[in-house]
């Protein structure tokens, strides 16, 4: 296992060097989308409009962040469960989106679309979402602003700690090693 440092817009070449099981600090901007807010973004898609912001290079991190405290840009942003955004993933992957940020496992297509668009799928700590909320230092809304907590927000992050769960080579950290293929 490996340690980068990346900033976004990501590239192929980010993407390919990273393996399941490296240790990335993420710093650039990174955007908020959750269920609602993608299926907007499809709809959005659907009937030829731009989308918000740009998808080429981007990482979209799975959150619904807590209102922020006083002087502070966000409060608790921790993943939610990424699953429910595998209908969506594919499609965004195929137009440019390198990362997805959040919790658990993903499709079958979604692992298909990293492998043939170049994308990774970093996981974020369960449970840690004010220790995140230190690594992001700016925080506007930008779209769907009636989305409330889930509305798509274009993120600043400096070193924000993520793990790579799936790489675009086919890894998964998730996946336990066949102990009795090694013997």
């Amino acid at each position: 296992m490996a340690e980068y440092k990346l900033t976004t817009p990501l590239t192929d070449e980010d993407m390919e060097q990273l393996k399941a099981g490296d240790v990335v600090f993420l710093s650039g901007t990174i955007h908020s989308a959750r269920d609602a807010a993608h299926k907007k973004l499809i709809d959005l898609l659907d009937a030829g409009k731009e989308l918000p912001f740009e998808l080429e290079g981007s990482a979209i991190y799975y959150v619904g962040p807590s209102p922020a405290p006083p002087g502070r840009p966000i409060g608790s942003a921790g993943p939610t469960t990424s699953y429910r955004m595998d209908t969506y993933a594919p499609r965004l992957h195929s137009l440019g989106m390198k990362a997805s940020i959040g919790k658990g496992k993903r499709s079958e297509e979604v692992k298909d679309a990293m492998k043939e668009y170049k994308g990774v799928y970093f996981g974020a700590t369960g449970g840690a979402g004010a220790l995140l909320s230190n690594s992001i230092v700016e925080s506007t809304v930008i779209a769907f602003d009636e989305l409330g907590p889930e509305a798509i927000r274009a993120m600043t992050v400096k070193d924000f700690p993520l793990l790579v769960i799936n790489d675009c080579h086919g890894g998964e950290l998730y996946v336990k090693p066949n102990l009795e293929a090694a013997l």
